[in-house]
């Protein structure tokens, strides 16, 4: 049974930086295409970044340049390196696993068959 936790959320003043984990079981992310999605209330839910078996990444361009995502193969835990915070990061934070070596666009919400409960990031001014 495929699980995925995140953890790593909290609030943290604008320019600041946080690291989302989500920690894999029953599953192994070296292999597969795995990304990250963020959910402002009231709004859809939207890519952030993915990272596929060969290590290629892709960002939304809101994030990029920003935020880093990576694979700790031995751990097994994907993570999202969030760097100069800005209020309009403000979300809810969701890790997601396919079982695809390639990944499609970042936005693309159905190539992903498992996903995370989420971790609160909130970035104040």
């Amino acid at each position: 049974q495929v699980q995925l936790v995140e953890s790593g959320g909290g609030s943290v003043q604008a320019g600041g930086s946080l690291r989302l984990s989500c920690t894999a079981s029953g599953y192994s992310v070296r292999w597969y295409c795995m990304g990250w999605f963020r959910q402002a209330p009231g709004k859809e839910r939207k890519g952030v970044a993915n990272s596929d078996s060969d290590y290629t990444s892709a960002y939304a361009g809101s994030v990029k340049g920003r935020f880093t995502i990576s694979k700790d193969n031995t751990k097994n835990i994907l993570y999202l390196q969030m760097n100069n915070l800005t209020p309009g990061d403000t979300a809810m934070y969701y890790c997601a696993a396919s079982f695809s070596s390639t990944c499609a666009a970042v936005s693309i919400t159905g190539q992903y068959s498992y996903w995370g409960q989420g971790t609160q990031v909130t970035v104040s001014s």
